[in-house]
C-alpha cells in the first residue's frame, strides 16, 4: 500500500525521499488557488518562476506577468495571484509568468527531486484525491507556507486530502495525523477557523476577503495543474 505524507513546510523538504512520490503543492492563499482557475479557464499554460526579477526574463515575448510578494502585486506587472486575476476574459489561450512570496518556490523545491509535482487547492480537492487513488503512487503533501514557516489553511488543505484517501495509503507520519485532525475540527467552517490565521489577518488589511473566501470554495474546478519542464500545464486525465 503507498504511503502518503504530509510536509508542514518547504524548510522540512529534505527529510523526505520523494524521488518516487507524486508531491501535490498546497499554497491555499492563493498561489495553488488562483493556478487551478487560470489553468481551467483556458490557460495555455503558467511559467512559475523564483524571484520577480525572472519574471522580466519574460517581457515583450507575448507572455501574461504575474508577481505578488507579501500578499500585494508588485509594481508594473499584468496582475499578481488573486483568483479573479485569472479568469477565462483574462487568460484564455495565453500563457502567464508568475512568481509568488511562498508557492513557486514550493514548486521548484520539489521539482528537483519528486516523480511528479502537481497544483492542489480546495477548488479541486476532489480531482486531486481521485488522481491519487488512481496512480497509487507515494503521495507528498507539501505545504508552501509562509516565508519557510507552518500555516494553517495549507495544512488544512492537506488534511482534507488526508481525509478523502487515507483507507487507501499508509498514513506515513504524525504531521498527516495532526492535518487530518485540524481539518476534522474546521472543515464545517473552514472560513470561522482561519480567521485566526496569521495569513488571514494580513490579507484582511490588503482588503481581499472576497479572495479568501473564493480559495475555499470546494470542487468548483476539476482541472489539475501538473509540471511538465518549466511549464504548468492542464494534466491529461
Amino acid at each position: 500500500m503507498p504511503k502518503i505524507e504530509v510536509c508542514l513546510t518547504p524548510a522540512l523538504l529534505d527529510l523526505y525521499a520523494i524521488e518516487n512520490s507524486i508531491v501535490v503543492v498546497i499554497d491555499i492563499l492563493r498561489a495553488t488557488s488562483s493556478i487551478t482557475y487560470g489553468i481551467e479557464n483556458g490557460a495555455e499554460a503558467i511559467i512559475p518562476v523564483m524571484n520577480v526579477e525572472d519574471c522580466l526574463n519574460y517581457a515583450d515575448k507575448g507572455y501574461l506577468l504575474a508577481a505578488e510578494r507579501n500578499g500585494e502585486v508588485v509594481a508594473g506587472y499584468d496582475f499578481g495571484n488573486s483568483p479573479f486575476s485569472y479568469t477565462a476574459e483574462k487568460v484564455a489561450g495565453k500563457t502567464i509568468v508568475l512568481t509568488t512570496t511562498n508557492g513557486t518556490k514550493a514548486m521548484h523545491l520539489a521539482q528537483e527531486r519528486a516523480h511528479q509535482v502537481i497544483v492542489g487547492s480546495f477548488l479541486n480537492l476532489t480531482s486531486v484525491c481521485d488522481y491519487l487513488k488512481k496512480e497509487n503512487k507515494d503521495v507528498l503533501l507539501l505545504c508552501a507556507g509562509w516565508k519557510d514557516n507552518f500555516n494553517l489553511e495549507d495544512t488544512l488543505f492537506a488534511g482534507a486530502v488526508v481525509e478523502q484517501i487515507k483507507d487507501e495509503f499508509t498514513v506515513g507520519d504524525d504531521s498527516s495525523v495532526a492535518a487530518l485532525d485540524m481539518y476534522q475540527l474546521a472543515k464545517d467552517d473552514l472560513r470561522g477557523y482561519l480567521k485566526k490565521s496569521s495569513h488571514s489577518h494580513r490579507l484582511i488589511k490588503l482588503n481581499i476577503e472576497e479572495d479568501v473566501q473564493f480559495c475555499l470554495k470546494l470542487d468548483v474546478c476539476t482541472t489539475i495543474p501538473v509540471l511538465e519542464g518549466e511549464y504548468l500545464v492542464k494534466l491529461p486525465m
